[in-house]
């Protein structure tokens, strides 16, 4: 579609699945009215800071302000935030005496100000509370603040999910924070608060979008809803991906990147995989961008995988497009569109040695996702696939 020809009201909507979701251009104009119908007096308006710095931060402040919600900022969080992060946040939320948080940002900011929002009326620690078991009924549930999430970046949809991943830098773990009433209770999708994303980070965000949908397809159990969210997800990111990372200023695209990346987040619901479970200790250890990991992880694991998804892969190829519907055809299009976006191949363009191969083995074994692989892992296994990714053997 031509820009000339781009109708905002085509890709205007509320939704109410999986939280209530104000979607399209100019929405982030309705913040103030959704705070008041949320009952939110004195907010905690999360972000990175990097994100601090743009001009909508302070428009939106003042926006607030005009409305007569008294709102406080809180930036200091890292690229990857840490329960150190996280604590800091809840001092701030609890000596200002805030009532509900505004995340705002991209996944790192999002993941945060969910964490932080649990963790406000919280006696033990935030790694009580991973994503193992019954941990989440640990919480004083009636205490975990209201919030509302805003994304700047269409990848880990963040803002429709009931987790955080947060690291500990003691254990070198990026830990899943997991409680269903960390649904944050309304969303923000507008595009124009991603236009000014470079390409780069475009096409590392949105191809996180893109593993979230693929691997939520190829995990194993009955999850219908799951499973057709997850390939019209796949379905949007073919198409909108390339014209967002072309030009940052395709309000259609990036529309369509901010839903997929939602849709995502829903649908892993139903699990995910190996491609996640060797990127979370990746990212804890060697500080690399989890999008970017994700992207370059994704072909290894889809080798290790073959014998376990080859018959999934009909659907997946009709939903990119395909005439040719084999898992061949679906791996030289994610390796066509890897390079299309300029994302590299090996895990050694990140910095990644394999010198720590058994330790991400170890790490990755125990991460959640890493049990719903479509293949079942040991820690061997997936320092082998790290291996592959660092030499660059497909």
């Amino acid at each position: 579609m031509d820009m000339h020809d781009f109708d905002p009201a085509s890709v205007t909507a509320n939704w109410g699945f999986p939280t209530s979701v104000k979607v399209g251009p100019g929405r982030l104009a309705e913040l103030p009215e959704i705070c008041r119908e949320l009952g939110f007096e004195r907010p905690l308006l999360v972000t990175d800071p990097g994100v601090k710095a743009l001009p909508m931060i302070g428009e939106t402040m003042d926006a607030l302000k005009a409305a007569g919600i008294e709102t406080a900022l809180f930036a200091d969080i890292q690229g990857d935030p840490t329960g150190a992060d996280v604590e800091t946040g809840v001092n701030v939320f609890r000596e200002g005496q805030h009532d509900s948080v505004i995340a705002f940002g991209g996944g790192s900011a999002l993941d945060a100000a969910k964490a932080l929002a649990l963790m406000v009326g919280q006696e033990r620690p935030i790694w009580d509370f991973e994503d193992v078991g019954d941990n989440w009924k640990r919480a004083h549930a009636d205490a975990i603040a209201p919030c509302i999430a805003i994304p700047t970046t269409a990848g880990t949809g963040s803002e429709v999910g009931r987790a955080s991943v947060i690291r500990n830098e003691e254990t070198h773990r990026k830990m899943i924070i997991f409680h269903p009433r960390m649904l944050p209770q309304a969303v923000i999708l507008d595009p124009e608060t991603t236009v000014g994303l470079p390409p780069q980070i475009t096409a590392a965000t949105g191809m996180d979008a893109f593993s979230h949908c693929f691997e939520a397809w190829c995990a194993p159990g009955f999850h219908p809803m799951a499973d057709g969210i997850a390939l019209e997800g796949l379905r949007l990111i073919s198409n909108a991906l390339p014209r967002a990372y072309d030009d940052g200023s395709d309000i259609e695209a990036r529309t369509w990147m901010l839903a997929a990346a939602s849709m995502g987040s829903t649908a892993f619901q139903k699990g995910l995989g190996a491609v996640h479970a060797i990127s979370h200790p990746v990212g804890a250890i060697y500080h690399t961008h989890h999008g970017l990991t994700n992207a370059v992880m994704l072909p290894y694991v889809m080798r290790f995988n073959h014998a376990a998804i080859a018959d999934r892969m009909v659907p997946v190829a009709q939903a990119l497009g395909l005439l040719d519907t084999s898992y061949d055809a679906v791996f030289e299009w994610v390796l066509r569109f890897r390079e299309r976006l300029g994302i590299p191949n090996t895990l050694a363009d990140l910095g990644v040695d394999a010198n720590r191969a058994d330790e991400i083995g170890r790490l990755g074994e125990i991460d959640p996702p890493a049990a719903s692989n479509p293949v079942p892992v040991k820690a061997a296994d997936l320092a082998g696939v790290f291996t592959n990714a660092v030499e660059g053997r497909l």
